[in-house]
């Protein structure tokens, strides 16, 4: 099979990749989403990687659907819907000869992408190389260099800091208290208090650390371990936001977009 030069494969299905997930798909690439087979992801509302647990998922303009293999893939891209299939492995990519694979897991680390994917190769965040393991990193850290594309060396490294809204930061992270399967008590949009019960976990509370409202819960019933973050709290209480794609999501996209078709050009594709 020849390469397909419309064609994006995208490694990751979460909140931030979906910002460059819209763009390919709206300027007009077939984009196909490669998940595990349960995804974590916890702005569940505006995380194309849901539709590995609903079937498929409206967010903005964009549909996404789940296929099961490649004649489901190819009835998706004829019908303007983002592809969404379960691969970590990515057999997918040799399968189907994209012109370009984005790495948008965001594990900050490698997770196994590399130049041999594809023509043109994206990493998102920490843990990749541009020129050395991709061609491209895309800045994922909020800031001044948010969305800057590297062309030579690493992304800055991870701070461990969530980021800063209205002053709060690590108070906004709910994470789970034990390890087990969670219970969700107030879903995605519901104001709370702080102090709120907002899910359990193997019998325990998980607390809400600030009044706001629930911009990201995982989905109900997924096993988790301690520590683990499960969900946040945005002190913001704008109902919207939490059906809308980020700030940050959709910058990272535009340099993802930008950095593709820099690439495709300069590589004569």
């Amino acid at each position: 099979m020849t390469m397909n030069k419309n064609l994006v494969i995208v490694r990751g299905g979460g909140d931030v990749a979906t910002g460059t997930i819209q763009k390919l798909n709206r300027v007009g690439f077939d984009v196909l989403v490669l998940e595990i087979e349960r995804p974590t992801c916890i702005r569940r509302n505006v995380a194309v990687a849901q539709a590995i647990f609903d079937g498929e998922i409206q967010i903005e303009d964009i549909r996404a659907i789940r296929c099961e293999n490649i004649e489901e893939i190819q009835r998706a891209f004829k019908d303007n819907l983002i592809a969404v299939a379960v691969d970590p492995e990515g057999k997918y990519i040799k399968e189907l000869r994209p012109i370009c694979v984005i790495d948008g897991i965001l594990a900050k680390k490698n997770l196994g992408t590399n130049k041999d994917m594809a023509p043109i190769t994206l990493g998102l965040g920490p843990g990749f190389e541009a020129g050395s393991d991709v061609d491209l990193v895309i800045e994922t850290n909020r800031g001044h260099d948010l969305g800057r594309l590297i062309f030579e060396g690493p992304a800055a490294a991870n701070t461990g800091n969530p980021g800063n809204i209205n002053g709060f930061t690590t108070e906004r992270i709910l994470r789970s208290p034990a390890s087990g399967k969670v219970h969700i008590i107030k879903d995605l949009g519901s104001v709370v208090k702080k102090g709120d019960v907002v899910a359990e976990v193997s019998g325990k509370d998980v607390i809400a650390g600030l009044d706001g409202m629930v911009r990201g819960m995982i989905n109900e019933g997924l096993e988790v371990y301690q520590g683990m973050k499960i969900g946040d709290v945005d002190p913001r209480v704008i109902p919207k936001n939490a059906k809308t794609i980020s700030d940050k999501a959709r910058l990272i996209g535009g340099g993802a977009l930008e950095g593709l078709l820099i690439l495709k050009r300069r590589k004569g594709l």
